[in-house]
């Protein structure tokens, strides 16, 4: 059966060549620190299953080391040249491999769970959306190659050059999605359901409604993350009040959560996507926050409205 582990493979091998781009760098501050930190990163997707908690634990600690002390610095890759050539040659064409991604992940995640072999499921049903998004990237890739051509370390290098300018924050969302999962553990999402009971009226649905929402947003503003937020959310407003007291549709209660949570994304200098393009195109601090804040607003009023016209319907 094809599992998660398949995937883990398939990202592990790309840090390593990452690792392997920065040590062979000639030129470049803390050349050595950015192999060791993405070949340390590399090794926790490659061998993290045998590694145990306290290797693991350690892994992570010597990243920290790494990346707190200025260990990974910044590459003096070449100036990148833009060559509009493929863009005059494919036209609109060009988007056809970025396509393959959504689709392929779309197609795979609804057929491969009817797949079997010898009786048993040839996907994981549990992975089956995250192994067909990893198939669907490793496609559009073959077919951006085929179409433009590129020297065959391009992808490596290009990927290099990314991290170069992103840094130690590129692995920030994993961090704190692992964050939230400890959050959950230790019992957070009740103590913050408690704190909110002695606060707030929750006896009224359309409080209980407004906490939950506002609540995902401001916790994944902290984490970064809205799948670090959600366990935290759920197991203090969501099921015990929404779901539990007042019946509303577990379905739509959490997938609107996570709407609720991803406008604490775009408000938040914790995500990644508000970190890449500040540090790529060298914007101001803040400038896409401040940009993105208003429609975040907006969308999570929506949000709130349509848990309250679509969760509790007779």
């Amino acid at each position: 059966m094809i599992g998660v582990g398949v995937v883990y493979a398939i990202i592990g091998t790309l840090f390593a060549g990452i690792a392997v781009a920065c040590a062979l760098e000639r030129d470049g501050s803390r050349r050595l620190g950015g192999a060791a930190f993405w070949g340390l990163f590399a090794v926790s997707f490659l061998f993290g299953d045998r590694l145990g908690d306290r290797g693991n634990g350690v892994l992570v600690l010597c990243l920290v080391l790494i990346g707190g002390l200025g260990g990974l610095g910044r590459a003096a890759s070449p100036a990148v040249v833009v060559d509009d050539g493929p863009a005059r040659r494919f036209g609109l064409a060009l988007f056809l491999p970025i396509l393959l991604v959504p689709g392929v992940t779309l197609v795979g995640s609804l057929a491969s769970k009817g797949l079997t072999l010898a009786g048993r499921p040839l996907v994981d049903p549990k992975q089956a959306t995250v192994i067909s998004l990893a198939l669907g990237v490793l496609l559009a890739l073959a077919a951006a190659m085929a179409m433009i051509r590129p020297p065959f370390l391009t992808p490596v290098r290009e990927a290099r050059r990314l991290m170069a300018a992103v840094g130690w924050a590129a692995i920030l969302p994993q961090l704190l999605a692992a964050l939230g999962a400890v959050f959950a553990l230790a019992g957070f999402g009740r103590a913050v359901g408690d704190l909110a009971g002695h606060g707030l009226p929750l006896d009224s649905r359309w409080v209980a409604v407004a906490t939950y929402g506002v609540g995902m947003a401001l916790f994944t503003m902290i984490m970064g993350n809205a799948f670090a937020a959600l366990p935290v959310m759920v197991g203090a407003i969501g099921a015990p009040l929404l779901i539990g007291r007042f019946g509303g549709d577990p379905a739509v209660i959490g997938s609107l959560g996570m709407l609720c949570g991803y406008c604490g994304t775009l408000m938040t200098p914790m995500a990644a996507h508000n970190i890449v393009p500040t540090a790529l195109l060298d914007l101001p601090p803040g400038a896409v926050i401040r940009a993105q804040a208003p429609t975040a607003l907006l969308v999570l009023a929506a949000n709130l409205a349509l848990i309250n016209l679509l969760a509790f319907r007779p």
